[in-house]
C-alpha cells in the first residue's frame, strides 16, 4: 500500500516540538500517512500557509484570518495564553503612554503577537514604529539597540530576565483583564483541498500526539530541549506547560470565544478583513 505524504509545518520551539514529538519519531500509528516535516519560525510558516504550501500547518490566529478560505483550523493544538503571552520587555521601564513612542521589534507582521499589540494600543500597524526581525533576533535588537522595546514570543517570555531586561507588559494579563478570556495566539491548520474525511482522519492523529505527549512527558520534554535555544530545564518545563495542555487538546467553549473576540477586535480596528469567518474541522 502507497503512503501519502502529507507535509507539516511547526515552529523551533519546545511547545511544537513537544506536541508534534509523536507524530514525528512514529511513536503512535500513523494510518497511511507519512510526514514531512518542515520546521521554522512562526512568521514563515504563516507565509508560507498564504502561499497554500503546507498541508498541515502550525500558524498565527492573525495569519489564520489570512487563509481561512482555504485552511480549517483544527480543534486541537492550540497555544493560548491563560493570563499570560507575548511580553514587552526593555532596558528600562516604560508606561504605556511612553511606549506607544518607542521603536519596537516584533517577530512578523503576521503574527497573534503583533495583533494584540495593535490591540493594546489601539493602533495599526502602520501607525507604529516597527523593527520587523525573525522571533529568535528580538533581544538582540533591544541589546545593540535597533529598537527600545521587544515584543517576545515563545520560551523568551520566561527567559528575558538573563538578557538584563525588565518587563514593561504582559499582553496575555492585559487581555485577560480586559475581556476575562485567554489570549489565542497559535493553532493548527489543514488544507481544505484536502477533504473533510481526510482532515478528521489527520486532526485525529494530531490529537493523539498531542496526548501521547502528555502521558509520556519526560521523554518528550527531553526531545523538546533541543529546540529551547539553550533555556535551563526547569524553564523549559514551566514553558511547555504554560501552551501544552488541557486547552491544547480541545478550544473547548471558552477557547472558540476568544478566538472570535480576538478577531472581532481585529475587525474593528481594521487589522482583518470584516467578512472573515472561522471554520473549524468537525
Amino acid at each position: 500500500m502507497n503512503c501519502e505524504v502529507i507535509t507539516l509545518g511547526h515552529s523551533p520551539d519546545a511547545d511544537d516540538a513537544f506536541m508534534f514529538y509523536a507524530l514525528s519519531q512514529k511513536k503512535i500509528p500513523l494510518a497511511n500517512y507519512v510526514f514531512k516535516e518542515t520546521i521554522t519560525d512562526i512568521e514563515t510558516l504563516n507565509n508560507l500557509a498564504l502561499q497554500e504550501k503546507l498541508d498541515l500547518t502550525a500558524l498565527s490566529i492573525h495569519a489564520y484570518c489570512r487563509v481561512a478560505d482555504r485552511y480549517l483550523l483544527m480543534n486541537c493544538g492550540a497555544s493560548m495564553g491563560e493570563g499570560y503571552g507575548p511580553r514587552l520587555v526593555a532596558k528600562q521601564k516604560f508606561e504605556k503612554k511612553e511606549m506607544v513612542q518607542k521603536k519596537i521589534a516584533v517577530p512578523g507582521l503576521h503574527t497573534s503577537a503583533l495583533l494584540c499589540l495593535c490591540l493594546y494600543f489601539g493602533k495599526r500597524a502602520e501607525e507604529l514604529d516597527l523593527f520587523v526581525c525573525p522571533f529568535d533576533q528580538v533581544f538582540w535588537a533591544v541589546e545593540n539597540g535597533y529598537a527600545d522595546i521587544g515584543l517576545i514570543i515563545h520560551e523568551g517570555q520566561i527567559s528575558y530576565v538573563k538578557h538584563g531586561l525588565v518587563l514593561c507588559e504582559d499582553l496575555g494579563r492585559w487581555w485577560r483583564e480586559k475581556t476575562g478570556l485567554p489570549l489565542p495566539l497559535g493553532g493548527n491548520a489543514l488544507r481544505r483541498s484536502l477533504g473533510r474525511d481526510k482532515c478528521r482522519e489527520l486532526q485525529s492523529l494530531v490529537k493523539r500526539s498531542i496526548e501521547w505527549a502528555l502521558e509520556n512527558r519526560g521523554e518528550a520534554l527531553a526531545y523538546a530541549r533541543k529546540y529551547s535555544r539553550g533555556v535551563d530545564w526547569p524553564l523549559i518545563d514551566e514553558f511547555v506547560g504554560m501552551y501544552v495542555n488541557a486547552r491544547t487538546l480541545d478550544y473547548g467553549v471558552e477557547g472558540k470565544q476568544a478566538i472570535e473576540e480576538f478577531i472581532a477586535q481585529a475587525k474593528a480596528l481594521g487589522m482583518v478583513d470584516k467578512g472573515i469567518t472561522v471554520e473549524f474541522v468537525e
